[in-house]
C-alpha cells in the first residue's frame, strides 16, 4: 500500500501525546494498545500503514504490533461498516431465538454474517457471549449494548442508526470509535429512545 504513515498522528496529535506521556521514557510499548485504537479511528482499519505507524511511534517490530491487533476483537484488520453488530449466538441467547433473529436482521440488511452492506454501513458478526446473558437476546453495536431484542425493536433499532449516519459528522468506519471527544459526536442512543448504552455504563 502506497497511503500515508502519519495520518494517526496528524489526525490525534494531543492525544497519541497524551497515550505516551502516561508511560516512562523507555516504555513507550506499553501505549501500543491505545496507540491501535487511535490509529483504527484515523485510517478506518488497521491497514498495513495504520501498524506501520504505531510500531514506528512505540518502537516495536511491525509483525509484533500485527499480532497483537489480531488477539482484540474491537481492532478491524480489515474495512468494516460504520456500525459493526456483534451478535451474541451463545447459548443463553439461542435459548431465547437469537439465531432466527440473525438470520432475519441479515435478511434485512441483504447481507451473510461477517460480511458488508453495499452502503458500507453495516457490518454483521456472529459471536459468544457478551456478558449480558440475563438481557437476552442481545446485540453489540461498536461500543453500544441492545437487550432484550425483539424484530420489531431490531427494526427501530437499524433505523435508529441509519438516522445516526446521516447526521453524524464522522464520515468514516466505524463511527464512534476514537477517544472521547470525537466519540461524543455519535450520541448515544438512550437520548433517542432506543436502549442502547455503552459497556461499563452499568459498572
Amino acid at each position: 500500500m502506497g497511503g500515508s504513515v502519519d495520518l494517526m498522528r496528524r489526525t490525534f496529535p494531543d492525544e497519541v501525546d497524551d497515550a505516551l506521556a502516561r508511560y516512562p521514557v523507555g516504555r513507550e510499548a506499553s501505549a501500543v494498545l491505545s496507540l491501535l485504537y487511535l490509529a483504527q479511528a484515523a485510517y478506518g482499519y488497521l491497514t498495513d500503514e495504520a501498524i506501520a505507524e504505531v510500531a514506528s511511534t512505540v518502537g516495536l517490530p511491525p509483525t509484533h504490533v500485527r499480532g497483537l491487533a489480531g488477539f482484540y476483537t474491537l481492532l478491524y484488520e480489515r474495512p468494516t461498516g460504520g456500525y459493526v453488530i456483534h451478535f451474541c449466538t451463545d447459548l443463553p441467547c439461542a435459548l431465547r431465538g437469537a439465531e432466527p433473529m440473525l438470520d432475519r436482521l441479515c435478511a434485512k440488511l441483504g447481507i451473510e454474517p461477517g460480511e458488508t452492506t453495499a452502503d458500507g454501513l453495516f457490518t454483521v458478526e456472529a459471536v459468544m457471549c457478551l456478558a449480558a446473558c440475563d438481557r437476552a437476546p442481545m446485540m453489540q453495536v461498536n461500543l453500544e449494548y441492545y437487550e432484550d431484542l425483539t424484530d420489531e425493536r431490531l427494526d427501530e433499532i437499524i433505523a435508529d442508526l441509519r438516522e445516526r449516519a446521516s447526521s453524524s459528522a464522522l464520515r468514516r468506519p466505524p463511527l464512534g470509535f476514537g477517544p472521547p471527544s470525537e466519540m461524543a459526536l455519535d450520541s448515544p442512543a438512550e437520548a433517542r429512545g432506543i436502549d442502547g448504552h455503552r459497556q461499563g455504563d452499568d459498572a
